[in-house]
């Protein structure tokens, strides 16, 4: 049977809700415009079975009432080589990805091509301003629980001076975390967020301060302003170790971030795991002038989602990690991979 021909040999019986906990290895602090991320928390997972009693299950995009699909044939919600094809299913975007790939036997990102390695390179996402609660020390100590939990990589949050503290000492202190992360970790790579906190000049005077510590990316520093990343740009050419311009997590107009990829001002594109969604990854990647990394931040469960964007379409480096157990399995720096069918998760 084709892989279409054994999607169509299923209906779908029923749409039901559970919730879904998480844990992070720590409470998360501040970052440039918020306060603290919390230690976790609850979120509503749909769960999708068929007459023949398969299942898959996991984060919608949005809520929607399901009730319209039930009886529906699963080959008009999802086609295997495309995604889910019926607007009325796009929330379901992911439970209906694992239940297909279940239905096949096949994990997820094999259904997806499986373009990429299925060790994916993996950055810890939760190294926030500690320092702003537990000075210096809380930073060491966070980077010290990421590294023990098997991160490699570390992205900061950096724009301590956009809210939390002064013009001056907040650029300074920025620079400060960036240059112990670095003494700490010569091996590591490190990524820096700026979730929009900058402007183009305070931007400038931070890369100055840690032109020698080897940045492997910037991270929105402040909207997508092309007259700003075209200055960007330029000041990053006379860089020795150039990092890479990320950008397209936060409410992106799509298209306007493929047009500046490109142009060459954004080298890495961001587009949430959730927000984009899994369907649009698969039509947006093959469009796309550059590399991709989609946003994570969360839940563990979207970093495992990623890692299956990853190495089902290719041209994803790295993929951020949501610091906490149970969604994915972490070794010396990678996301690895199970054969099992979906997304390799037992339903909740």
């Amino acid at each position: 049977m084709t892989p279409a021909s054994q999607i169509a040999s299923h209906v779908i019986r029923s749409v039901t809700t559970a919730d879904h906990h998480y844990d992070y290895l720590r409470t998360i602090g501040r970052n440039a415009f918020l306060g603290s991320h919390g230690s976790g928390g609850k979120l509503t997972v749909y769960v999708v079975e068929t007459d023949r009693g398969a299942t898959g299950w996991g984060l919608p995009l949005y809520d929607a009432d399901p009730r319209a699909l039930i009886g529906r044939n699963l080959a008009e919600l999802i086609d295997p080589e495309r995604g889910v094809i019926d607007p009325a299913a796009e929330f379901l975007d992911y439970p209906l990805h694992d239940l297909a790939a279940r239905i096949l036997d096949v994990p997820v990102y094999a259904m997806l091509g499986g373009r990429g390695p299925t060790r994916v390179r993996c950055y810890s996402g939760g190294i926030y301003f500690d320092d702003l609660d537990h000075g210096l020390d809380g930073i060491r100590t966070n980077l010290a629980q990421d590294h023990a939990f098997g991160f490699r990589d570390f992205k900061l949050k950096i724009g301590r001076g956009h809210r939390w503290m002064d013009p001056l000492a907040g650029p300074a202190r920025d620079i400060e975390v960036t240059r112990l992360t670095r003494e700490l970790y010569p091996d590591a790579g490190i990524l820096v967020d700026g979730n929009d906190g900058f402007t183009l000049n305070g931007l400038l005077e931070y890369l100055d301060g840690v032109a020698d510590c080897d940045l492997y990316w910037i991270e929105e520093p402040f909207p997508e302003r092309r007259p700003d990343l075209e200055a960007l740009r330029d000041h990053l050419q006379t860089m020795t170790n150039r990092p890479k311009v990320a950008d397209g997590e936060y409410d992106p107009n799509v298209d306007h971030v493929l047009r500046l990829a490109r142009e060459g001002l954004v080298d890495v594109a961001l587009m949430d795991v959730i927000g984009h969604g899994l369907t649009a990854w698969r039509r947006t990647m093959p469009q796309l002038a550059a590399e991709a990394s989609p946003h994570a931040w969360g839940v563990p469960l979207k970093t495992l989602y990623a890692a299956h964007l990853a190495a089902g379409l290719g041209n994803v480096p790295i993929v951020e990690g949501v610091p906490g157990p149970d969604a994915y399995t972490l070794e010396d720096g990678y996301v690895v991979l199970s054969e099992e069918p979906g997304f390799g998760l037992t339903a909740p």
